[in-house]
């Protein structure tokens, strides 16, 4: 899949974002003749680090764009144009639109663009006094796996801790939900600036991954992993399932900006399949990520993220300002640097056969379940199990609350290391062969403590708790 040719050459330049001075402003005399055609797209665009904001806005205004936010922090802009050559008026930086590459692809192959499709209907509101009242913790096998159900007695997490559920929003009357809901701390993020539609629409995915997370912990329906802690809905999936890099970068910075201890981002960016690009392709994107995972690191939020579903070795990303170089699929955010990556597993500790894979790229595993097993959570108006890499990522998340909760000064490295420490280990299977072909259905290196399967191992929600507890996990 190639670019747009006019966006071709900021993309080649995208990591070193080396295209000009920053300190050239664009005047009058030197600004082009804009291109409207009609239709306004939306590009991230990513300048020289130490770019004002006064340098940032005229460049893009010189480009014939106009500025939704800029990040100075990270010297990261949104904009939209509707120029068809913004990318390569919008000087000196380098600009991507993730909606111009999938119109790239319609227009090249006269089809619609890589899952594409209509905007899903509208959720029915949900009746808190329709939600049934069963209790159904009997079913959540994924608890006992991990240890959260014996937890819960200890510490099931302190409401100091916001989780920000980087998502398709969450249901904000869901009976198991509206205690653990911050709407102060939720934000809606799609146009790759702040604000207030953080509700879930036309997806249940952000209110399962929710339910996860913090379900309340009260005789009904189900229970989170770490049901005292709070959330908040940050909104970067749109209604038809992308999750662009602008919306994810706003996404982390504003979980950075209101002090959240965890996100989880049971996601991968748009607009590939996954980003498993050519180097020139996916620069841009690899860049403005890493910046913004580099930032919330450093302000104290650990990312969570999946690992993803495609059942692909991956590769890690590479840092900010550094070259893509080889083959691979790199996930992001899961791929970046101290992002905690996840990998799933079915009831028996088994990497599931959808799950993604790569040696030191997955830090952890957690369970996601198999078709016939999945994981039981919240949705509008009830309760359902899904499966995958998106319910095993909140495992983690959750995991990483209750040691946030009792360990209040731990950074998001402190956090990270302390995760991969308490997993219990899981070997690499002798036999991968699930569909019984006699051939291996996917190949795990490394060696018990770490390998491509499982990182360093099955998270343990009762050793962070309790970490002079030994044997917490049933695998162990």
């Amino acid at each position: 899949m190639s670019l747009l040719g006019r966006s071709l050459r900021a993309a080649v330049c995208a990591f070193m974002v080396l295209c000009g001075s920053v300190s050239a402003v664009v005047t009058a005399e030197a600004a082009p003749s804009c291109h409207p055609e009609g239709r306004s797209l939306r590009y991230v665009v990513a300048f020289d680090r130490g770019t004002t904001e006064a340098e940032a806005r005229a460049a893009v205004t010189g480009g014939c764009g106009t500025t939704t936010i800029y990040y100075p922090q990270i010297a990261v802009a949104v904009a939209t144009s509707a120029d068809r050559d913004f990318a390569e008026l919008v000087r000196p930086a380098a600009a991507f639109s993730a909606q111009a590459e999938r119109l790239a692809v319609q227009r090249a192959n006269g089809t619609p663009s890589p899952r594409s499709a209509p905007v899903r209907a509208e959720l029915e509101p949900t009746d808190p006094a329709k939600v049934p009242t069963a209790d159904r913790t009997d079913e959540q096998w994924d608890m006992r796996v991990i240890g959260a159900d014996k937890a819960h007695a200890i510490e099931p997490g302190s409401r100091r801790v916001v989780v920000g559920v980087l998502d398709s929003g969450v249901d904000p009357a869901h009976p198991e939900l509206t205690a653990a809901l911050d709407p102060d701390a939720s934000a809606g993020c799609l146009s790759g600036a702040p604000d207030r539609n953080w509700a879930a629409t036309t997806s249940a995915h952000g209110t399962h991954v929710a339910g996860v997370i913090a379900a309340a912990d009260d005789g009904k329906g189900i229970t989170g992993v770490a049901p005292g802690v709070r959330i908040a809905s940050v909104k970067v999936i749109d209604d038809r399932g992308y999750a662009d890099p602008e919306a994810a970068v706003c996404g982390l910075m504003w979980a950075a900006s209101h002090g959240m201890a965890v996100t989880n981002s049971s996601y991968f960016v748009d607009p590939w399949s996954l980003s498993c690009a050519r180097d020139d392709e996916r620069g841009v994107v690899n860049e403005v990520m890493a910046r913004a995972v580099e930032y919330a690191t450093s302000a104290g939020t650990l990312n969570v993220a999946a690992a993803t579903n495609e059942a692909v070795g991956l590769v890690p990303s590479p840092r900010s300002g550094v070259k893509v170089r080889g083959d691979g699929c790199q996930a992001l955010p899961a791929g970046l640097r101290d992002v905690v990556a996840v990998s799933s597993v079915s009831a028996e500790r088994v990497k599931a056969g959808y799950s993604s894979y790569g040696l030191g790229v997955i830090d952890v595993t957690a369970p996601g379940g198999e078709a016939g097993q999945c994981v039981l959570s919240t949705v509008p108006g009830g309760y359902a199990p899904l499966c995958g890499t998106s319910m095993a990522s909140p495992h983690v998340a959750g995991v990483a609350a209750l040691l946030a909760s009792e360990h209040p000064g731990y950074g998001a490295r402190q956090l990270k290391r302390t995760l991969d420490g308490q997993a219990t280990p899981i070997a690499c299977p002798a036999d991968y062969d699930l569909t019984g072909d006699g051939s291996q259905d996917a190949y795990c290196n490394g060696y018990a403590g770490f390998n491509g399967f499982y990182g360093h191992g099955l998270v343990d929600a009762l050793a962070a708790v309790a970490p002079r507890v030994t044997g917490s996990n049933p695998a162990r």
